[in-house]
């Protein structure tokens, strides 16, 4: 299809403008053609009015649990050891695959009404997430969280046969990476098998590391070290390496994360929730280091908003660090588009608006009372805009929502049938 977008304002994440004022951008199939004034020479087969609206790449959340929407605000006001142990972890024993598929879609929906296009996913039942994915139009990472147990060599096996079936396919929208859950769930030599299946699938890995104090102190007196520094000294971070969380690092710990070119993800509503504590996102972005933005499971969260994650990212480092310029709107920004495009090894592909790139973008309605008056707009976009002025996403030159509309799933039967299985679940 062809698509032109008309007299739109572009925030391109390019690295050179933050801002171009009036535009007009063209699609070609699945990528942007041209960017600039109106070609007589390329006829389109639709255009869309682009005033009074903004155009950006698609939003990335680059660490989440999409199935965990059945169990939002199911569990709240615990301490992260205590949700797990007693209430997530034997609650998730009992899922099954509808479970999965449906709890999936239901945040697919909340994610493509909030500008969000590509996701890194780490859950259960990895195909349903597959099959939703290529329903929905997105673009996502699959990854099957490995925690070790009798069952380890089994999980393993899952996730090569993941990798085989699903890794490439809908037209290149879905990935798939290895997924050891936490060095305190892995054992050293598991850690060191999921580091040889990556590199044999010549794919990343994804794992939380040091997301708690607790978990840090404990790495301490197993091993003698922090978890950083652990993974780092079984050779992990020696392929692609998404760290989910990173927020108890010291100096050492970011240093490695530089060396190994280690992508951390920002999870400020989670950890803020859950009284993890405060990454130091302005410290890791001024050595040179990708971070990249997510929002946990909405288990913990409890929503999908990257746009409240972009204004928490920005604004939690201001006060913790007791400087008004500490992770400024466009940094925010960055970590929820290009940054997590580099996270998820897609980079080249999406995560700016550039000639050439794939058409991963989405248009925001600014013809609201709480986005007057227009002064700056990447500001706006920060610290101003809600999931809900999101009026339009495009996915690889496909259009997934127009005048918020979802056009490729059925939003009434997922609520539906979401809430069913969220019910179903908790009485098994």
């Amino acid at each position: 299809m062809s698509i032109l977008i008309k007299n739109i304002k572009l925030v391109p994440m390019d690295g050179k403008n933050e801002l171009i004022e009036s535009t007009n951008i063209y699609i070609v199939d699945n990528k942007i053609m041209h960017i600039g004034e109106i070609r007589e020479d390329l006829h389109v087969e639709k255009i869309i009015d682009g005033n009074n609206k903004i155009a950006m790449p698609g939003l990335i959340n680059a660490h989440t649990h999409i199935g965990m929407s059945l169990l939002r605000n199911f569990a709240d006001d615990l301490p992260l050891h205590d949700w797990l142990t007693k209430k997530i972890w034997p609650t998730e024993a009992k899922l099954n695959a509808d479970d999965i598929y449906w709890g999936s879609l239901l945040s697919m929906v909340e994610m493509i009404q909030g500008g969000t296009t590509a996701f890194c996913d780490m859950y259960f039942f990895m195909d349903e997430v597959g099959k939703g994915l290529e329903e929905s139009g997105m673009r996502g990472v699959l990854t099957r969280g490995l925690i070790e147990d009798d069952q380890a060599q089994i999980k393993l096996n899952e996730t090569r046969e993941l990798f085989k079936n699903w890794h490439s396919r809908g037209n290149g929208r879905i990935k798939v990476m290895v997924a050891p859950h936490a060095p305190y769930t892995c054992s050293p030599d598991f850690l060191k098998e999921s580091f040889k299946l990556a590199k044999e699938l010549n794919t990343g890995i994804h794992i939380h590391l040091s997301e708690t104090k607790k978990e840090v102190d404990d790495s301490s007196k197993l091993y003698g070290k922090s978890p950083i520094k652990h993974v780092y000294d079984l050779g992990l971070l020696d392929t692609h390496t998404i760290a989910a969380h990173c927020v108890h690092v010291d100096d050492n710990d970011i240093e490695i994360m530089r060396e190994k070119n280690v992508y951390p993800v920002n999870n400020p509503g989670s950890n803020l929730k859950l009284a993890s504590g405060f990454a130091p996102v302005d410290k890791m972005l001024k050595r040179g280091i990708s971070v990249a933005l997510g929002t946990d499971g909405s288990s913990s969260n409890n929503n999908l908003n990257m746009f409240e994650e972009i204004n928490l990212a920005a604004i939690i480092n201001k006060a913790v660090n007791l400087d008004a310029v500490s992770v400024p709107a466009i940094s925010a920004l960055e970590m929820a588009t290009i940054n997590g495009a580099k996270a998820l090894n897609w980079d080249k592909e999406i995560g700016s608006i550039k000639l050439g790139k794939k058409a991963d973008l989405i248009l925001i309605d600014i013809d609201k009372p709480h986005l007057y008056p227009h002064h700056n707009i990447v500001s706006s976009l920060a610290y101003s805009v809600q999931a809900s002025d999101v009026d339009t996403v495009i996915v690889d030159g496909k259009i997934i929502m127009e005048n918020r509309e979802i056009k490729t799933l059925d939003v009434e039967k997922i609520k539906f049938m979401a809430e069913k299985h969220a019910k179903d679940l908790i009485r098994r």
